[in-house]
């Protein structure tokens, strides 16, 4: 097993990463201080992990519960997370009780949002099952759903007690998801760390073919970086910007089409090839730096041109964003790999790459 520290001072937390960890009661006994437990998971889920990690806290002599929602982007709304809600009250919840986030980014990202929220705030635990909520989003402690107008719109800066992170877990996952999650590695990648992404390129095919060693060290390479980065910049006040690096096309995409249309990680890859098509076109970034990204994320499976939404609507779309003042569309683009700026565009050159990324 390997850990990653998340260094926050009072709230620093471990990522635990290796094989077969969901059913190792040591990992989940320091943090679990109260007398019960509420899983959240989902339809898909629960049937292959609830049963291990319910064994796992049996020997802690806990109350547990569990709370199977759903599954899906299109859930990650108000009405799904008031059926958390509904459980902790029913159940008559307190503040030492410790939610567990069984499943992928949905999961933890609900799960975690409802502990922020839950008696101003509760202990959680991420335990998450794709390779996207690896490397990523149980990493960190954003959390929210999101409103039919904009992804992610609603939420709140929340840490966990602690990632535990089941390579093992991945054994399970479509090819599909799979592919969603290597989006979220290769820009880890593209925008931190130009040897990680030289890797990246040399091993595609065996993470392609979810060879544990390769995803072990895509997956430990991943929560270092995010980790170092939310560490120096936690509520994204400037650094941690970065993190989006084609997730300001990539978030149009899925609200545009309708959540759960596209995977998130087949937006953001989408999303990353229209980033560095405007990093291009503005002068950031070489040509061939461009076609190794491009490169790599069709390598990956993943979607490279965009759906037709057309350019209104795109711009529209991106108005709404986190990142985005007083209307003003801000983009991360790419220097070089490994270098990032956060900038404006003028609307002739946005527009270009939107006429060059829609699929016909």
């Amino acid at each position: 097993m390997i850990t990653v520290n998340v260094e926050l001072g009072e709230r620093a937390y471990p990522i635990q990463i290796g094989a077969d960890l969901i059913g190792q009661t040591e990992l989940f006994a320091p943090h679990i201080r109260g007398a019960s437990v509420t899983i959240v998971t989902n339809s898909t889920v629960d049937p292959l992990y609830g049963n291990t990690l319910r064994a796992a806290l049996a020997p802690l002599g806990k109350d547990v519960t569990t709370v199977v929602l759903p599954d899906g982007e299109a859930h990650k709304n108000w009405e799904t997370l008031n059926l958390i809600f509904d459980a902790l009250l029913g159940a008559r919840a307190d503040r030492k009780t410790t939610l567990i986030a069984l499943g992928g980014g949905v999961i933890g990202d609900m799960t975690g949002f409802a502990a922020a929220c839950y008696m101003r705030g509760v202990p959680f635990i991420q335990v998450p099952t794709t390779l996207l909520s690896q490397v990523d989003s149980s990493v960190g402690g954003k959390t929210g759903i999101n409103h039919p107008l904009g992804k992610n719109m609603i939420g709140a800066f929340y840490q966990p007690q602690a990632v535990i992170a089941d390579i093992g877990a991945l054994r399970t996952l479509p090819a599909r998801e799979l592919a969603a999650g290597l989006a979220e590695v290769i820009k880890t990648g593209a925008i931190a760390d130009a040897n990680f992404f030289e890797w990246i390129e040399a091993n595609v095919e065996a993470l392609n073919r979810c060879e544990p060693q390769a995803l072990a060290e895509a997956v430990k390479r991943s929560c270092e970086i995010k980790a170092s980065v939310v560490a120096a910049d936690e509520r994204e006040g400037g650094l941690r910007a970065i993190l989006n690096f084609g997730h300001t096309f990539g978030h149009a995409i899925e609200a545009g089409l309708g959540y759960g249309e596209w995977l998130h990680g087949e937006a953001v890859g989408c999303g990353m090839v229209m980033a560095a098509d405007l990093s291009v076109r503005l002068g950031h970034l070489d040509e061939a730096a461009r076609a190794r990204l491009v490169a790599v994320i069709k390598a990956a499976h993943l979607p490279t041109q965009a759906p037709m939404l057309g350019a209104s609507r795109y711009v529209d779309l991106m108005r709404v964003d986190k990142k985005a003042e007083a209307g003003e569309i801000k983009f991360i683009l790419l220097k070089r790999f490994g270098d990032t700026l956060i900038t404006r565009a003028p609307d002739d050159a946005v527009v270009k790459t939107l006429d060059a990324s829609v699929g016909t």
